[in-house]
């Protein structure tokens, strides 16, 4: 490195990206590498081994024996989240990141969060992200790229997220130390970013969303969030709709002119519960699923004036009410005359 780019490193403050590791051998090398590469230099890579059973814990002893900027924790297994609170808690950094160890990144994303940052101490800056499956292809876009830079107030993101618009996820995000306080992320559940970004949004400015694409979620068959066979059930359905009962309760105390919103969210991720879950599991015995559809024929009302449900949702979330059996093996019935499972 030159004295020009040590001086210049010497003057930015020390970002801290985290990465959560487990079992993940062949994919972990693109992902550091693709942080290494960054062009903002002032940078601390933590590897944090969450209990890895196959090797992994030696590859990044490995990865960081070839950077003085990567720290590896070894830990016993906890999940996602208690890795990332251990490298929360050792993290040097003013400014925090988090990458999945699946995923990599542009080599300028950091670069441009940071300077995004600058002069806004209060804020989350964000970057695009995109989805590749396994074979490189593109996947659909769960959130629309800005064509320009985009402000939003923290109320403003929080409509954002409810209308399932906004990027909760911390993975694209530079997140200012000392914003985040003593908050972290739950442990043992899933969709935890939604349940940390609901309270740091409380004290924060606001949220600036970069109009570039500098984050790749690397799609795998099998990962949290997707069932490979037909009675398995992500528990992410069930989390979600706790979450949907954790921001009306935030938003009848902080921000009641988004109740209207904060319904059609709650009705939302309960027709994504009822939409997903195996017909099997759709009985009397399933306490989550009988308060849902109880829920829901409380709130036929609210299902039929929402402005924020299209024609579609209402239609499967009234039949859903009033026979949720039912109308599930139509659905699936309907899916596989339209070969879109087997």
């Amino acid at each position: 490195m030159e004295a020009g780019e040590n001086r210049e490193e010497a003057r930015t403050p020390l970002i801290s990206v985290i990465v959560p590791v487990y079992n993940i051998m062949e994919y972990l090398p693109r992902c550091v590498a693709s942080l290494c590469r960054q062009t903002y230099r002032n940078l601390e890579l933590l590897l944090v081994d969450d209990g890895s059973t196959d090797g992994t814990g030696q590859l990044c002893d490995r990865l960081a024996a070839a950077d003085n900027r990567i720290r590896v924790l070894h830990k016993d297994n906890g999940g996602t989240s208690s890795a990332r609170n251990m490298g929360i808690e050792k993290a040097r950094g003013e400014f925090l990141g988090f990458v999945d160890s699946d995923d990599y990144v542009e080599p300028d994303m950091y670069m441009r969060l940071y300077r995004a940052a600058q002069g806004r101490e209060d804020w989350l800056v964000q970057a695009g992200r995109d989805e590749v499956d396994e074979q490189g292809g593109q996947l659909p876009s769960i959130c629309e790229i800005p064509e320009r830079e985009l402000r939003f107030s923290a109320e403003e993101f929080l409509r954002e997220l409810l209308m399932h618009r906004g990027d909760c996820s911390f993975c694209t995000k530079l997140v200012p130390r000392r914003l985040l306080g003593e908050d972290r992320f739950p442990e043992k559940q899933l969709n935890e970013d939604f349940h940390l970004m609901i309270r740091l949004l409380q004290r924060a400015e606001g949220v600036v969303s970069l109009p570039v694409c500098g984050y790749h979620v690397f799609y795998r068959l099998g990962s949290n969030t997707r069932r490979k066979k037909e009675n398995e059930f992500s528990r992410v359905f069930s989390d979600n709709v706790n979450n949907a009962e954790l921001v009306l309760s935030l938003v009848e105390e902080k921000y009641p002119q988004l109740q209207p919103v904060a319904v059609r969210f709650g009705l939302f991720q309960r027709l994504d519960y009822l939409l997903h879950i195996p017909i099997s599991q759709m009985r009397r015995d399933n306490g989550q699923y009988r308060a849902i559809v109880r829920f829901l024929r409380g709130h036929v009302g609210d299902t039929v004036s929402s402005p924020y449900l299209t024609g579609k949702n209402k239609l499967y979330l009234l039949a859903l009410t009033l026979a949720p059996g039912t109308v599930r093996r139509l659905h699936r019935l309907g899916m596989k005359l339209r070969k879109i499972i087997p």
